[in-house]
């Protein structure tokens, strides 16, 4: 150390790779990526920036109000009351200060000891009613938390007696004595705050965050419930580059961001601090105490106690697909920096629809648009259930879902009939040496079917006219699904979508527990491919008699279940399912007249399977 001069803070768990400053020329190519970023929407105005300030300004005020009031419900002395306090926190995007035009606002009310769970989603919820200002404005409550307009509200109490505005979340003091809801509620802020603590410039990680998540969405990898990454992981990867890049402004950071994570051997995990144990005996992410951990395929850990992985959803086919774009964001920053191409090119979509030859289109329908839309989050948060069954195949080397969901064909839909769809790319493995083989679909489909519903029936969703539709389609038979419009336009872009009219592929239609045959016991449908791949399907007649559905465990205590400590789950029959943390596998039942757990059948029985013939 020379002429006494200070060591720099030492930022993340391993030294920097560069403390180099910036260059002119990084500047510009920062103002450049500025500039690109402008057209997508990504930067608030004054005024949108303003408003929000205010709202959440009011809310904050009504929060106390509130408090004071039930306060004194509870017989507090008048000392008491005009001490105790409240608060809002806010967290996510906003907290980050990385937040779009138009988003909502992830915030926590925070409250002391003697206010209840139960006066949160009463009390406050119908004084929020009464409120002049809100009562005409969209407001439910929604499991575990209560939707405002444009925020998101959770609750959380900390076992103190008042809340002062002061207070920092970021102790884990504040976690003793306190319900696992509480905990869940409070994890947000505490993430959020210790990911800006840990960063050496916020100004830089902002810029290089938003761009980051632009270059996500664009690419069709920014999903958590679709087993991508959502924001919270992108935020804590880019705030990795940071620490390792510490002087750096976001065109050099967003470069050496896919430099870096391009490189990564994962499952080696992404971390921001050195993990803390507050021996407040809560569960954290260890793979050598938790042999589930070891299981997970690229963990990215949260730096606030508890620790745990924010990418336990991620599967083979997502790390497969992420890690493929990596490659190609660095190989774009390459060429942006040589001044061989512009940021531009760096949030050009990619060709999903012409990137496979087989797709499965993936069906939610519903007879009303209110229905539809608990159906499709309930089906959009078991795809990955879907995914995992077809990774399983063994003739399956990666299956990619597309975030984007399309409504249907209007054509094709009933007057009365709300349709969403998803589409997954499936990419065969090539079978040497054989001239024909026999590719079982049938299990995968009904396995996830069996799932959603169950699912459905277990939270009392389920109502006439919801089905789930899965149907094998070629690359040139996609015109068929998609939106004229977006079919025209990836034309336009030079995508070479067939104008040709196929025949009209029938779909495997699932029903609320299997429909069976009550005498061959069979399961409804089969789907088989020829050597050209062509499609045919073959429905046996439908009984008309519904079995009961099984009752399952909450999604927790499933999320729990795995196989000795493996987070391998099982299904019905004891196979592998899925490996996410929310898979479902509820318990064995038995019915007098149908089954609803479907088993594989004997690789020579194909009269009733999806079979592709290759």
């Amino acid at each position: 150390m020379h002429g006494g001069q200070q060591p720099q803070k030492h930022y993340g768990i391993t030294s920097s790779i560069s403390m180099a400053f910036p260059r002119e020329v990084d500047h510009q190519y920062t103002h450049k990526l500025s500039e690109a970023m402008k057209p997508f929407g990504v930067f608030e105005d004054e005024d949108e920036l303003n408003h929000r300030l205010a709202v959440l300004g009011k809310l904050n005020t009504f929060v106390k109000e509130w408090i004071a009031e039930i306060s004194e419900t509870k017989n507090l002395p008048p000392s008491a009351i005009t001490n105790v306090g409240g608060k809002i926190f806010t967290f996510g995007s906003y907290r980050l200060g990385v937040h779009t035009k138009g988003a909502d606002i992830d915030a926590l009310c925070v409250s002391p000891r003697h206010v209840e769970r139960t006066d949160f989603f009463d009390s406050f919820f119908a004084k929020l009613k009464l409120h002049e200002e809100i009562k005409d404005l969209r407001l439910k409550i929604k499991e575990s938390h209560i939707l405002l307009n444009s925020i998101d509200l959770l609750f959380a109490r900390l076992a103190l007696q008042s809340i002062p505005d002061n207070l920092d979340l970021r102790g884990d003091s504040h976690l003793r004595n306190l319900d696992i809801r509480c905990i869940r509620s409070l994890n947000g802020c505490r993430v959020t705050d210790e990911i800006l603590y840990l960063v050496p410039n916020k100004e830089n990680f902002r810029l290089t965050l938003r761009a980051i998540k632009l270059w996500a969405k664009r690419r069709g990898i920014y999903s958590n419930m679709l087993g991508f990454l959502g924001g919270v992981s992108w935020a804590m990867l880019v705030a990795r580059t940071c620490q390792l890049y510490p002087n750096a402004v976001a065109a050099t950071l967003v470069h050496k961001f896919f430099l870096v994570f391009s490189k990564w051997e994962w499952p080696n995990p992404v971390l921001l601090k050195q993990p803390e144990d507050s021996n407040l005996n809560l569960p954290v992410w260890d793979p050598r105490v938790n042999p589930s951990d070891r299981y997970h395929l690229m963990p990215i850990i949260t730096p606030a106690y508890p620790q745990q992985n924010s990418t336990y959803n991620v599967s083979s086919s997502t790390r497969t697909i992420m890690s493929e774009e990596f490659k190609y964001g660095l190989s774009v920053t390459d060429d942006i920096l040589q001044g061989k191409t512009d940021w531009s090119k760096l949030f050009q979509p990619p060709n999903f629809f012409l990137k496979y030859k087989h797709y499965i289109v993936l069906t939610a329908s519903a007879s009303t648009e209110e229905n539809q839309l608990e159906w499709i989050g309930l089906v959009e948060s078991k795809i990955r259930v879907l995914v995992g069954n077809l990774e399983r195949n063994e003739y399956i080397t990666l299956a990619h879902v597309n975030p984007t969901s399309f409504p249907g064909n209007k054509e094709s839909c009933s007057e009365n009939e709300f349709v969403s769809m998803w589409f997954i790319g499936i990419i065969f493995k090539k079978v040497e040496n054989a001239e024909s083989v026999n590719i079982d679909l049938t299990y995968d489909i009904q396995s996830f079917t069996d799932t959603v519903y169950r699912q459905a029936n277990n939270i009392n969703m389920l109502k006439d006219g919801m089905k789930i539709e899965a149907t094998h389609v070629k690359k040139k038979q996609l015109h068929q699904y998609l939106p004229v419009e977006l079919v025209q336009r990836k034309k336009r872009v030079g995508w070479m979508l067939s104008s040709g009219r196929g025949s009209r592929l029938h779909s495997f239609s699932a029903i609320p527990c299997l429909l069976l045959n009550p005498i061959s016991r069979a399961l409804p449908s089969a789907l088989v491919l020829n050597a050209s791949l062509s499609l045919s399907l073959w429905l046996p007649p439908l009984h008309t008699h519904l079995s009961p559905l099984p009752s399952l465990q909450s999604i927790v205590e499933l999320n729990r279940n795995s196989n000795g400590g493996s987070s391998k789950r099982s299904s019905l029959d004891g196979s592998q399912l899925d490996s996410s943390r929310d898979t479902d596998s509820g318990t064995p039942f038995s019915s007098p007249t149908s089954v609803c757990k479907p088993s594989r059948p004997a690789a020579s029985d194909t009269d009733d399977r999806w079979v592709l013939l290759t």
